[in-house]
C-alpha cells in the first residue's frame, strides 16, 4: 500500500457538512477525532478528541477504535481491536460522519452512479442541516420540507427510479396514499425542478420516467 504509480488510499464522507470531503491517507498514521490537533478533524460533540487511529502495514490499513465514548463502526458493526480496512468499506465515526475507503487499486475517477453515491455529483445534501447546493452554491431561500423530502429520497437512491408510491410514503408519511393527487406529486416535482433551476438551469435534475416514477441525474 506504498502508493503504486502516485495513489495513495483516500477516505471520502458521505454525509453532513463534510459529504464529498476527501482525505488521503498519505501518512503511516492518522488519528480521527474532534481535537484541532488530530490529522483529521471531525467538529461534532458525538465525537471523541482522539476518537479512532488508521495505521499503516504491509497488508494495508487498519482502523482502531481509540477507547471513543460512541464508538466507531465498520460496515454497521462495532469494531472491538485493529480491523484491516478493505476498499470499499464504510467507517462510522459515532453518530457523526460515514467514511468510505478506497484503497489504491480503487478506480479512480469513480463511476458515475459511485460518485453519486458518495454524494459527490453536482448536487450535494446534508439531510441534518437541510441544506442543499448545487454546483457548489447553495439553494436559498432553503426547500420547502416536501421538497426536501422528495429531494433526498431520489439522492440516497442514486441511479434507482423511484416509484409515485415511495414518493407519497416519504413525502406525506402521515397520508394516506389515495389521499394524495397525481396531480400534488406532479406540482411538487416541478416545483422542485423550477428551485434547482434557480441555480443551475443548464441541467434537469429531476428526471420523470414515464410509468414508473422519478429518478435523479447527479452528473459529476
Amino acid at each position: 500500500m506504498g502508493g503504486h504509480n502516485g495513489e495513495v488510499p483516500v477516505l471520502i464522507s458521505q454525509t453532513g457538512k463534510l459529504t464529498g470531503t476527501r482525505w488521503a491517507l498519505d501518512r503511516d498514521e492518522i488519528i480521527i477525532g474532534r481535537s484541532p490537533n488530530c490529522d483529521f478533524v471531525i467538529p461534532d460533540r458525538q465525537v471523541s478528541r482522539e476518537h479512532a487511529r488508521l495505521y499503516r502495514s504491509e497488508d494495508g490499513f487498519y482502523i482502531h477504535d481509540m477507547d471513543s465514548k460512541n464508538g466507531t463502526y465498520l460496515n454497521g458493526s462495532t469494531i472491538s481491536k485493529p480491523t484491516l480496512l478493505q476498499d470499499g468499506d464504510v467507517i462510522q465515526v459515532a453518530l457523526a460522519v460515514k467514511l468510505m475507503y478506497l484503497g489504491t487499486e480503487a478506480t479512480i475517477p469513480l463511476a458515475v452512479t459511485d460518485a453519486a453515491k458518495l454524494g459527490l455529483g453536482r448536487l450535494r445534501m446534508d439531510s441534518q442541516a437541510h441544506r442543499v447546493w448545487v454546483r457548489d452554491v447553495e439553494v436559498e431561500p432553503a426547500l420547502s420540507l416536501p421538497q426536501f423530502r422528495l429531494l433526498y429520497l431520489l439522492y440516497s437512491n442514486p441511479d434507482k427510479v423511484v416509484s409515485r408510491e415511495a414518493v407519497v410514503d416519504h413525502v406525506w408519511p402521515d397520508s394516506e396514499a389515495e389521499g394524495v393527487s397525481e396531480q400534488a406529486i406532479d406540482a411538487l416535482v416541478r416545483r422542485l425542478r423550477e428551485r434547482l433551476a434557480e441555480v443551475d438551469k443548464s441541467h434537469s435534475y429531476v428526471v420523470t420516467v414515464r410509468g414508473h416514477g422519478f429518478r435523479l441525474d447527479n452528473p459529476i
